[in-house]
């Protein structure tokens, strides 16, 4: 069989501490594994001017962070947003005038899917500016992420939220489960990852899930490359049906199947291509002849023929002409990533699936204010 079709992540049952990765490619720490809150600030905070929403979601979001949370693009279900009261609003006596405001703002953690509130915190902050929206501003600019208000109030969503995942594990499972017998394997392994590191019993036992759960994905896609494959062959389509089978690995049932099919496919092209080869060859055409030669494969049924032909141009070149010919067969290379573990890989699929997401959420903040 085609050694590059080996491996191309070797399944491990070692569950990597995602949390201590230290940075990403882009210096970004990794969330994953870490409590997830998502800042949001909703519609209802009316008057707010869209300048002061933006400076606000990333206040909210720098608490957050600086709090030693994760942002919420896995799970967006828990949430930390504000709701804000205009206390006084005056013009100076200035010249010229300026708009001073007094806003009480309360900071609410919860769930925002189920509109469970689990902690708030208030805080006075004023702004003067030239008009409303710079007043709104220079009032935002006075909440500060490090102020010592909001670490009693993240701990305290931090517990409900860990309260959460502990109650809830069995049935987050299950859930999963069901996404991934109607093959939403994606969705099923996002929502395994959501679930922070904090929370050992039921992290660990999702990580080992979550493994499952992959190699189902595994399995389901081999299946499904087959059976592309197989009709693509039967449409003469000989490198497309290849392609299909390059992803699928040895640790997977049908894996025999597909190297049963590719070797079809495999002893097809090579005799197609020594044919070419043969063809370029006698018509004197040296370096067409190499370039069919090196398309077969070392592992293909004909490769001894490649070789022979391929020994007999380049002694009828060295008599003849005095020329040093030579042409590589196409050699093969092992695609083994032995560094990647099957909870990384999975990992990558969730957290790309977490992202592609739609990033409108219509939250239940109703009965917080």
């Amino acid at each position: 069989m085609k050694t590059h079709l080996k491996l191309a992540i070797i399944i491990t049952l070692t569950i990597v501490n995602i949390n201590v990765e230290a940075q990403n490619k882009k210096g970004k720490i990794d969330d994953t594994g870490r409590i997830a809150l998502n800042a949001y600030v909703s519609p209802q905070v009316e008057g707010l001017p869209s300048s002061a929403k933006r400076m606000l979601i990333n206040k909210l979001a720098k608490i957050v962070s600086n709090n030693g949370l994760g942002s919420g693009s896995i799970n967006s279900r828990f949430i930390i947003t504000p709701n804000i009261t205009v206390l006084t609003k005056d013009l100076t006596s200035t010249a010229p005038p300026m708009t001073a405001l007094t806003l009480d703002i309360t900071f609410y953690i919860g769930d925002g899917i189920e509109g469970i509130l689990f902690a708030n915190t208030s805080l006075e902050v004023k702004g003067v500016g030239t008009n409303e929206t710079k007043a709104y501003i220079a009032a935002l600019k006075q909440i500060k992420a490090k102020n010592s208000v909001f670490k009693d109030f993240i701990d305290q969503g931090k517990t409900k939220i860990i309260e959460y995942y502990n109650t809830n594990c069995d049935f987050l499972q299950k859930d999963a489960l069901v996404k991934a017998d109607k093959k939403e394997f994606e969705d099923a392994i996002s929502s395994l990852l959501a679930i922070p590191e904090v929370c050992k019993e039921c992290y660990m036992s999702s990580q080992d899930l979550t493994v499952k759960i992959f190699k189902m994905k595994m399995e389901n896609e081999c299946l499904e490359n087959i059976q592309k494959a197989t009709v693509a062959k039967t449409n003469n389509e000989w490198d497309e049906a290849a392609s299909y089978l390059t992803t699928i690995l040895p640790d997977v049932s049908c894996y025999e199947d597909a190297q049963k099919l590719l070797v079809e496919i495999e002893n097809h092209r090579c005799a197609e291509a020594l044919g070419k080869a043969k063809g370029a060859w006698a018509n004197m055409d040296s370096y067409n002849a190499a370039y069919w030669l090196s398309e077969i494969s070392a592992d293909s049924k004909c490769y001894k023929d490649a070789l022979t032909l391929g020994n007999e141009i380049k002694i009828k070149l060295k008599e003849e002409e005095d020329k040093e010919w030579d042409f590589k067969l196409k050699e093969q290379q092992d695609v083994v990533d032995v560094q990647k573990a099957t909870i990384k890989a999975a990992r990558d699929i969730g957290v790309a699936y977490g992202d592609n997401q739609p990033k409108t959420v219509t939250y239940n903040t109703r009965s917080w204010w």
